[in-house]
């Protein structure tokens, strides 16, 4: 099976020629370095839960990441598969007087305290796969902690552009296997 960028690149319809284009932001130079970029996207295709999208940036990745790197990546969208279900949960049930605020999480989370990486990298990897799920709480507490770990405005932008065009991704071809449109 083809798993490289420029295979599904070509098995994209023509309703999403657009989408072709934009997945050139993952290979163009930018405010990210190359591992923040490849990270990023690593972490986003997780999120986005595409088998043949995590293969195809996995594979493109690889010559970006060190194994630290990869594998805080892959942290990163596990720990964030967790948390923004139970913050998301949290921020549904309302305001600061909800009694499950209140409440311990009891989670385990020490990853975010010890990802073995760069902690404003693993910050904006969490943040690109908070993006993502859709975790208001989660969206605005990385993103803080990545703007005060040094990293600018322009570096979350780009790393939140890179979220969205892997998920865009990602679910273009759900949809074209789920239709059959080629």
């Amino acid at each position: 099976m083809n798993t490289s960028l420029d295979h599904l690149k070509e098995r994209l319809p023509d309703h999403a020629r657009d989408l072709r284009i934009n997945l050139g932001v993952l290979s163009a130079d930018g405010t990210l370095t190359p591992r923040q970029r490849w990270g990023t996207a690593l972490a986003s295709a997780l999120a986005a839960r595409n088998a043949e999208v995590i293969r195809a940036v996995a594979a493109a990745a690889a010559p970006h990441l060190d194994e630290p790197a990869a594998q805080a990546a892959r942290a990163a969208a596990s720990i964030m598969a967790m948390n923004n279900v139970y913050y998301r949960f949290l921020h549904f049930t309302g305001d600061d007087a909800s009694p499950y605020k209140a409440m311990p999480a009891r989670l385990r989370m020490q990853v975010i305290g010890n990802p073995g990486v760069d902690h404003a990298e693993f910050e904006l990897w969490c943040l690109a796969a908070s993006a993502i799920t859709g975790c208001e709480s989660c969206v605005r507490s990385h993103e803080q902690v990545v703007t005060q770990k040094g990293l600018t405005t322009a570096h979350v932008h780009e790393a939140v552009r890179i979220a969205a065009i892997v998920h865009a991704l990602a679910a273009t071809l759900d949809g074209v296997d789920a239709l059959g449109v080629r």
